[in-house]
């Protein structure tokens, strides 16, 4: 099997917005909502903060970035894995939580979905824990939010 790679691109590039539109659509169908609302691309070309791409063989499988939230503190946003079952998602979390920590921050939050179940159990398989909804989230019942020191 082929090594998964992972880089840091341009989110405005058509495997970003391929890749974009497919977690859309994706969450579209899971939780009724795309997720759009939530997310502006321009976040990810703040100094502090990135997107990454996920390739096996040059072709694209997978997304993620953050974005600066604090000084410590980074906000994960359009994690995506086309391929799960090679553990895709993983790699790119990884990556991510090493690059924010490389640009100094202390800690990743992120928001998802309560009904989106798969990704519930992603993050507390990895570490995250479940915190009080911030910012945007707060009072939204549908929303559950997590955190992960670095």
């Amino acid at each position: 099997m082929s090594e998964i790679s992972i880089e840091i691109e341009d989110i405005e590039s058509a495997e970003a917005s391929k890749l974009i539109d497919e977690l859309s659509e994706q969450l579209e169908r899971i939780t009724g909502n795309n997720g759009k609302g939530s997310f502006d691309s321009s976040d990810m070309k703040n100094q502090r903060a990135a997107f990454v791409i996920a390739r096996i063989d040059g072709d694209a499988v997978g997304c993620g970035g953050f974005r600066e939230l604090s000084d410590e503190t980074a906000e994960i946003k359009r994690m995506y894995a086309r391929t799960r079952s090679i553990g895709t998602g993983k790699k790119i979390l990884k990556f991510i939580e090493e690059l924010a920590k490389d640009y100094g921050y202390h800690r990743t939050v992120l928001e998802t979905r309560s009904c989106n179940q798969n990704a519930v159990d992603f993050y507390l398989s990895q570490g995250y824990v479940v915190i009080n909804n911030y910012g945007k989230y707060v009072n939204r019942e549908e929303a559950i939010c997590f955190q992960k020191k670095l």
